[in-house]
């Protein structure tokens, strides 16, 4: 008899490899200081929730620039991002943003644009409310000191 029984995914969007490289770029964007940081928040998580629905069109990017994103650690570092140490990972985030990252991917994509549009995700994912998939806990809200949202449903009005 062949057993049918599999794991679940644990991610909707994008493979374990390439969520792990969304969630180290994402702790470099919005690092951990005395507060949390992308990786506490959940950041990834949003983002990978976002690519399987409304942000589905974003998939191909994600999926080639991340694959720029190794190329451009192999050439600047011989090695991949997750053996990195922070400071290298910080100049090759700072070569993609200035446009300037080395490797294959980046020959007919912009390093710059994919720069651009995971970090306004993740500031989205960071900021955003929780029911989107990240900002576990509102964590950013308190950072910068807002009120919890009370979502309560309907507006109610008294009778006058």
């Amino acid at each position: 008899m062949v057993s049918c029984s599999r794991t679940p995914a644990r991610w909707r969007s994008l493979t374990e490899s390439e969520a792990r490289l969304v969630d180290l770029i994402s702790e470099q964007i919005i690092p951990t200081d005395e507060d949390p940081g992308a990786r506490w928040a959940g950041v990834v998580n949003f983002i990978d929730r976002q690519l399987a629905g409304p942000y589905r069109r974003f998939l191909p990017d994600y999926q080639s620039g991340l694959i720029g994103v190794e190329e451009t650690s192999r050439a600047m570092f011989g090695r991949v991002f997750a053996a990195l140490k922070w400071d290298e990972q910080t100049a090759l985030l700072r070569a993609l943003e200035s446009g300037k990252a080395k490797g294959a991917t980046w020959e007919t994509k912009s390093s710059a644009r994919f720069f651009d549009l995971i970090r306004d995700h993740c500031m989205q994912g960071f900021y955003g409310s929780p029911r989107h998939g990240g900002n576990r806990d509102y964590v950013s809200f308190r950072i910068i000191g807002l009120d919890y949202p009370q979502i309560i449903g309907q507006n109610r009005y008294k009778k006058l």
